[in-house]
């Protein structure tokens, strides 16, 4: 994407500089700020951002975490990116953060260019929901018919359940992005669907199988969920 503006909340002055650095250097626009505090002045006088990196452990009135759900109930930034960076390494930190609504996490100490990487990679996911302008997404090998609930593998139709299909469409809408058992819960169960987060590894694996040649863009995270792979 051009032209795209990055905020950056990060209380360590040196690591927000270095992140700041490392976006220009890719020619994107920063905002960096040390507070969520200061970044809620930034989104209530509607700047526009296209994605945001928010350090977990803030000073002042709230933390990134509580930031985060502050974002995801905001009209207009709801549905924008969020990679959250931060110290706490444990499983049931990185699950807390997906399921506030990031997008990505990312652990202390960290590789810059890594960050940039998945910067690229939730900038495409955005693009890509930005100019999905028909009811197809093409992912070459893989491609799905989404208001005919239809999937083919190199051109050839394979049957999935409505489950399984859910799934995949879930996955594959926002590429990068890690999503919990919970979130699969959250965002699948219907009138005619009802699944716990055993069976959604269960569906999962099922879907796998029926892909085929292209059950590797379902990356497992493990202990965490799962993701689309990224495809350039």
């Amino acid at each position: 994407m051009k032209n795209t503006q990055i905020l950056v909340i990060e209380d360590e002055q040196d690591i927000r500089d270095l992140i700041s650095f490392q976006l220009k250097s890719e020619g994107h626009s920063v905002l960096a700020v040390e507070s969520a505090d200061k970044a809620v002045s930034i989104i209530e006088r509607g700047e526009k951002i296209d994605l945001f990196i928010i350090d977990w452990m803030l000073p002042g009135t709230m933390n990134g975490l509580e930031f985060t759900k502050k974002l995801k109930s905001h009209k207009m930034y709801k549905d924008l990116p969020v990679i959250m960076i931060t110290a706490l390494t444990q499983a049931d930190n990185i699950i807390s953060g997906l399921d506030a609504g990031a997008d990505d996490y990312i652990t202390k100490p960290f590789d810059l260019n890594v960050l940039q990487a998945r910067v690229r990679v939730q900038l495409r996911g955005l693009s890509m929901a930005k100019s999905e302008t028909n009811d197809t997404l093409d992912f070459g090998l893989l491609k799905i018919e989404i208001q005919k609930c239809r999937v083919f593998i190199q051109n050839e139709e394979i049957t999935l359940t409505s489950t399984e299909f859910k799934i995949l469409l879930l996955l594959a809408q926002k590429p990068g992005h890690v999503y919990t058992r919970e979130q699969f819960i959250n965002n699948i169960q219907g009138e005619n669907i009802f699944v716990t987060g055993r069976t959604i590894d269960t569906h999962i694996a099922g879907l796998r199988k029926k892909l085929g040649e292209a059950s590797n863009m379902i990356e497992t995270i493990r202990g965490i969920g799962y993701r689309f792979k990224d495809v350039i």
